[in-house]
């Protein structure tokens, strides 16, 4: 009755796979001899055996152990101390910790066919040693020319522009489409950003006067509304000087106090006196 009611559940809810899917293999008869073998070396040589049989793993670290080629019940080792068979055991420390590489400069044709130059920086770290080891002959080198690849493809889709304005989206879905091709390799890409776009050198000439024309432009217009407002500020200003002779003098006297202020000097003018 336990296993009907769990095989009546649905499919999506099964548990991921874990390390240690992969299961021991029996040894056989001729492996148990060198298994018997080995542990006879171990017990002949005991003074000295327990430096070459001791393996020491950091708390950063994994071992994985295949004994006579097959993965060792329990999975990957560590941290801490462990003991190992000679000549039968084979080990492979994996790093655990985030690692970070630079993606090289990548010249990529853009959907609008300009030629651009972009090099991005990725973080991963190993979430399954068992599966680094197993499925992938070197994680690192694999997930490096991955990452070239699909920045390369990513970016070949896009326009200028749209690399230009949309960075963050970009490395989100590259991250993204990263982490779902390395998972088999039990990787996990927590995180890439896009570095760097270099254009060519007579494109950003163009772009350089084509954004000159445009603030020159933007400001014949500003100087041409300034003017207009001046002009309807005059006219106002006039109109009202118009209506009193008196305020006329007024501001003639008021220019000529502040040329003297400003010049030290002497000004004569006729004044008409009523």
């Amino acid at each position: 009755m336990v296993d009907a009611e769990k095989g009546a559940g649905p499919s999506h809810s099964a548990p991921k796979q874990s390390p240690n899917q992969y299961e021991e293999h029996d040894p056989g008869f001729c492996g148990l001899i060198l298994i018997g073998i080995s542990i006879l070396i171990c017990i002949c040589f005991f003074p000295l055996a327990p430096f070459f049989i001791i393996k020491v793993v950091a708390q950063y670290e994994k071992a994985v152990i295949l004994r006579l080629g097959c993965i060792r019940k329990g999975g990957a080792a560590g941290p801490g101390l462990f003991f190992f068979l000679p000549c039968v055991d084979e080990i492979h420390v994996v790093d655990m910790r985030t690692v970070s590489f630079d993606v090289p400069p990548q010249e990529i044709l853009t959907k609008d066919s300009v030629t651009v130059t972009v090099d991005a920086v990725v973080y991963f770290r190993i979430q399954d040693a068992v599966s680094s080891v197993c499925n992938v002959d070197n994680v690192k080198t694999a997930t490096r020319l991955l990452a070239q690849t699909t920045l390369r493809n990513m970016l070949g889709t896009k326009s200028l522009s749209e690399i230009l304005s949309e960075r963050e989206e970009i490395s989100n879905s590259m991250q993204q489409t990263l982490d779902v091709a390395t998972d088999p390799w039990g990787v996990l890409v927590e995180r890439v950003e896009v570095k760097d776009v270099r254009l060519p050198q007579n494109l950003q000439r163009a772009m350089a006067a084509e954004a000159e024309a445009h603030r020159d432009a933007k400001a014949k217009v500003i100087a041409a509304e300034g003017e207009l407002n001046a002009s309807k500020a005059l006219k106002e200003a006039a109109d009202v000087i118009s209506e009193s002779p008196a305020a006329l003098q007024l501001r003639y006297l008021q220019t000529l106090s502040a040329i003297a202020a400003e010049r030290n000097s002497t000004i004569s003018s006729p004044c008409l006196l009523t």
